[in-house]
């Protein structure tokens, strides 16, 4: 998936500015896709050049005006286009994997501060996708029924904090292969040199 199709979706669901559309990013597309905002006002103008967005200028008291995106015919033939093509699985690039491997050449202990940050940061964020959940999706002032777009929005987090219970019980079980380990190094007689 390009940053494009992301921002296409991002406008459909709703116009709005650059910052707006950042803002998007660190708070709910960011479960699947992260852009900075200097990749996404890049794109935006890319992406205005080529006539898949329209912008209009929105005054605002107070502040400087800003433009406001939203997608034009030619945006939504190239996201239909985009949906209707066939994509490949994903394969998962993890560097931590490779390095929970390596520590069989080194010492596993010295690996345990680094998993253990793995495991807080993917507890916070999957405090910060239920949370998302109860505000928006299940909570009391969540709309009921949801339309189709907020349901497919809200069955796209469902797998986001899926995934992150499944890192999050797969370091609670590096973590305890490490400290077993390192517990058996701490007993194990010293090697002999054969010398």
């Amino acid at each position: 998936m390009a940053l494009e199709h992301a921002i296409l979706v991002s406008l459909l669901e709703q116009p709005g500015s650059g910052y707006e559309l950042s803002r998007r990013f660190e708070r709910s597309i960011g479960h699947f896709w992260t852009a900075t905002h200097q990749q996404i006002y890049r794109v935006l103008r890319r992406m205005e050049h080529e006539g898949r967005l329209a912008v209009r200028t929105v005054p605002q008291h107070g502040r400087p005006d800003k433009n406001e995106y939203s997608v034009t015919a030619s945006g939504r033939t190239a996201l239909a286009h985009w949906l209707h093509e066939p994509i490949e699985p994903e394969s998962l690039r993890h560097d931590l994997a490779v390095k929970i491997r390596g520590a069989a050449f080194d010492e596993p202990a010295a690996l345990i501060d680094e998993v253990a940050r793995h495991h807080r940061a993917h507890h916070e964020r999957l405090a910060r996708y239920l949370a998302g959940e109860l505000r928006d999706f299940t909570g009391p002032d969540a709309p009921t029924p949801l339309d189709p777009g907020r349901e497919l929005q809200h069955v796209v987090l469902r797998g986001g904090i899926a995934f992150e219970r499944m890192t999050i019980a797969w370091l609670d079980d590096v973590l305890a292969t490490l400290h077993r380990l390192s517990a058996a190094s701490d007993t194990a007689p010293p090697a002999r040199d054969e010398g």
